[in-house]
């Protein structure tokens, strides 16, 4: 199961208590207090990983505690420091304040470090009071508590290239046969159901990912079908490309469903229909494909130069289609959607 939201509570260690303790040895009458103070409790840190695509692990983790600092001990031995919780999430990771839903930070950058819960200081023993006027304290004090918080977590993958498109119009094998993935295809609606996250390698070794989201039907927007849950996914990304079944063989219309998707998207988002992007309509290999695709050019209001005509599953129009992509994100203005 892809989990991409998750509300967690965090909290750090206690810091640990000092001590009263007496030095007591032979031949030693006036030893003095030798009360050691107590361990720091441990703080909470999260840390963006790259190495991880979800919110998976958080699945049946909802309360997080760092460990405790020790208590101090006699011969002013100092107690043991609490160990740091490091908690890693993926790279795209939003957390925001449960209660008031104000964003703390936002991870982008692998790496990325957060000390959301500050760990509790140690109490101090006897020892740490003795001044030249007050030989002999008896006094101690405790490890404060450390810091708790509630927080969600949600997850907004970052990729170069959003895909977009209704379901069974061809996404899953798209990026397939761009990013060489193994990916769930089947020749019914919702055979996606989670986000897909892949990446094509140029010939200069650098890479495009490609975020591929579940598809979309009309109503998303009143949450028919799987909703916009998932839209979030493509917010980060430089550029859309709407993904249109031109085989008409489900009774589809990609004029039609050009349009309903600009709608739906318009509806969770009016910024994304300003972000840069291609069409391609998919499955010209079949012998409905040619009357929908003239249709679909005869009714294309934007620019010819966005349009691209492929076969996702017979690799026909990639060569161009990954050209195009690779030549708009190289001139894409340093916009940062992050």
């Amino acid at each position: 199961m892809f989990i991409d939201r998750v509300v967690i509570q965090l909290t750090a260690g206690k810091g640990g208590n000092g001590v009263v303790a007496w030095r007591r040895e032979k031949f030693i009458p006036k030893g003095g207090p030798s009360g050691g103070n107590g361990g720091k409790g441990g703080s909470v840190i999260l840390q963006a990983d790259t190495q991880l695509s979800s919110l998976d692990w958080y699945r049946h983790r909802r309360t997080l505690k760092a460990d405790n600092g020790a208590d101090g001990s006699s011969n002013s031995r100092i107690g043991k420091n609490g160990q740091d919780l490091i908690l890693k999430v993926p790279c795209g990771t939003i957390v925001k304040d449960v209660e008031t839903q104000e964003i703390i930070h936002d991870f982008t950058v692998d790496g990325d470090r957060l000390v959301i819960c500050l760990g509790g200081r140690g109490g101090r023993g006897n020892e740490s009071f003795k001044t030249p006027t007050h030989q002999a304290p008896n006094q101690c004090t405790l490890g404060t508590l450390g810091g708790a918080k509630q927080v969600e977590l949600e997850l907004k993958l970052i990729a170069d290239v959003g895909l977009v498109g209704f379901p069974n119009a061809g996404k899953s094998t798209l990026i397939s046969s761009l990013a060489g993935m193994k990916v769930r295809v089947a020749a019914y609606p919702f055979t996606t159901l989670q986000p897909n996250l892949g990446f094509i390698e140029l010939e200069d070794y650098s890479r495009i990912y490609i975020a591929d989201i579940p598809g979309i039907i009309e109503g998303a927007s009143q949450n028919r079908g799987l909703g916009l849950e998932f839209l979030r996914h493509i917010e980060r990304t430089k550029l859309l490309i709407f993904i249109l079944d031109a085989s008409g063989i489900d009774g589809r219309d990609p004029s039609h469903d050009f349009k309903i998707l600009r709608e739906e998207i318009g509806e969770y988002s009016p910024e994304l229909l300003e972000r840069p992007y291609l069409v391609a309509l998919n499955k010209i290999d079949t012998e409905e494909a040619k009357s929908h695709i003239e249709q679909f050019h005869q009714n294309y209001q934007f620019p010819p130069h966005t349009l691209f005509e492929i076969s996702a599953a017979y690799h026909e129009g990639l060569d161009a289609l990954v050209s195009e992509i690779a030549k708009r994100l190289k001139a894409q203005p340093s916009k940062d959607y992050l």
